[in-house]
């Protein structure tokens, strides 16, 4: 995991709205005075903040076009976003408030998926709206000469954004298209499309989370490296209850208890210790603190599988202890 690209608060404007199949809008953001925009990495995201009446939401949205196209005069950034009117209110409020000349209020770009850039073979996976943070990776990619293949799922064609995109690019021969309704020879099969393990190959999964959950483990059950296999949740199903628990901000010098119901950030946040979350998901990493002293119960999808095992790091919007204490970092 990378450090922030860039950590300053700036107010991007709409200069393009795209209607993209699959109930996806496509949306260019760029400096009002057309000022050069900060380089980004493949695999970068920015946090939007939406209003909501007197609430803002935060949320994070991979960049999806060439990293080379937010440089320079004029330079732009591209996300996609799916409307999904089951999601916390994010998607449908972003739908809604992105009007060409709108303006939002932008942090980043920061990156928590990185590309290795020096890897021997890549292969891409994209569910959905998960194909947001490939299609950067594969301009990066072919701006590298490197070798690499997209598989790119969705549910049907008809749903599929980005086609036009795809289309036109001059990796666009790389990409795979598995749809949801056409026969299973043509749906994506982790036997056939997953490479062999080699520790020059890299993969990359995004979508949803049973999606990723799937392709995560086949790569794990064919004996690819966990540190090959790099993955970015947009969202997770997260279980934050559990057993009371206490927590010590030893630099603070404050001692709270964790009901079963609350969470460590918002006990902290009681006792006027404030933890920057974004995402309450475990997704993101915003709220990451060092933990010094107990056992995390980790909930996040946010850690790697090394991370959560060194035991050193906890998501605090959603992790839980072991112990019957921790302290922290703050």
């Amino acid at each position: 995991m990378s450090d922030d690209t860039d950590s300053k608060t700036r107010i991007l404007t709409v200069i393009e709205r795209i209607e993209e199949p699959g109930d996806i809008l496509r949306v260019k953001l760029a400096a009002p005075d057309g000022a050069a925009l900060p380089a980004f990495t493949a695999g970068a995201h920015i946090d939007i903040r939406l209003s909501a009446g007197d609430t803002g939401l935060w949320r994070q949205y991979s960049l999806c076009s060439d990293p080379a196209q937010a440089q320079g005069q004029a330079g732009h950034y591209e996300i996609g976003v799916l409307r999904d009117p089951n999601s916390r209110g994010g998607s449908v409020a972003f739908h809604r408030l992105a009007a060409p000349g709108g303006s939002f209020t932008v942090e980043g770009p920061r990156n928590h998926f990185e590309l290795a850039e020096d890897a021997r073979r890549t292969v891409l996976f994209g569910g959905g709206i998960g194909i947001t943070p490939m299609l950067a990776m594969a301009w990066r990619l072919h701006a590298l000469n490197r070798d690499f293949t997209l598989h790119y799922c969705t549910r049907s064609e008809r749903a599929t954004a980005f086609r036009d995109t795809i289309a036109t690019a001059p990796w666009g021969h790389r990409v795979v298209f598995h749809h949801d309704d056409l026969p299973q020879a043509q749906r994506l099969d982790p036997a056939r499309d997953l490479p062999e393990p080699d520790a020059g190959t890299h993969l990359y999964v995004c979508g949803p989370q049973g999606f990723m959950d799937w392709v995560i483990g086949a790569a794990k059950t064919a004996g690819h490296a966990p540190a090959n296999i790099h993955r970015e949740y947009f969202s997770a199903q997260v279980d934050s209850t559990g057993e009371g628990f206490e927590v010590t901000a030893s630099r603070s010098g404050v001692t709270v208890s964790v009901g079963p119901e609350d969470t460590i950030a918002k006990a902290l946040a009681r006792a006027g210790i404030s933890i920057p979350v974004k995402c309450e998901e475990g997704v993101c990493g915003t709220c990451v603190t060092d933990v010094l002293d107990g056992t995390p119960d980790h909930r996040d999808q946010f850690l790697t599988d090394e991370e959560r095992a060194e035991g050193s790091m906890i998501c605090v919007c959603c992790s839980r202890a072991r112990s019957k204490s921790l302290v922290l970092d703050i």
